[in-house]
């Protein structure tokens, strides 16, 4: 592959990501008025302004490379956008809605993770050493978010819900159908 190819697709990449990242600051704050939990809700406060961060460090690579970082629209953080406001709507509530929105924002930082891989891959073959640093940053603060979204989604607690479903046990049941036959 040509430099110049590499180059192209490395902007190409980086716009992506800055559209997807621009996307995700204007939706943070709706995932954060849909959370039930307080943690949750703070968690993605707190990844709102980290967000704002890796908009920053985006701009300042495209200052270095003399590029706008405008011009492409990143179509998968939309449909995720989408899904996840999907799921802020549903009849889900409490635990079920953050176990949900857990879901959303975690499909967002695998899509993330990707594209910072990525573009922090093509920066260290083009021998962009500030914007691989920059990338390698934002890349951990993403991994480290997924992490975060793990452990709140270990907290949640399932419970039964009623004697209707203690009597779907196969125990249960052959101690009902033993009473109901004497």
């Amino acid at each position: 592959m040509q430099r110049s190819e590499l180059k192209d697709l490395y902007i190409d990449e980086l716009k992506d990501i800055y559209s997807a990242e621009t996307q995700l600051v204007k939706a943070l704050p709706k995932m954060a008025k849909a959370a039930s939990s307080d943690e949750l809700r703070a968690g993605f406060e707190e990844h709102l302004e980290q967000t704002k961060g890796h908009v920053g460090r985006l701009e300042r690579i495209f200052k270095a490379l003399d590029e706008k970082p405008t011009g492409k629209k990143c179509v998968g953080m939309e449909g995720l956008i989408k899904e996840g406001g999907e799921v802020a709507e549903e009849d889900y509530v409490d635990d079920a809605r953050d176990s949900a929105l857990i879901g959303a924002a975690q499909r967002v930082e695998h899509y993330e993770i990707a594209a910072y891989g990525t573009a922090r891959a093509i920066a260290q073959k083009l021998g962009e050493t500030e914007a691989f640093e920059l990338l390698s940053q934002t890349l951990q603060e993403e991994k480290d978010t997924d992490v975060k979204l793990s452990d709140l989604a270990d907290q949640i607690e399932v419970v039964g819900d009623s004697e209707d479903e203690e009597e779907t046990t196969p125990a249960t049941r052959t101690a009902k159908a033993k009473a109901a036959r004497a």
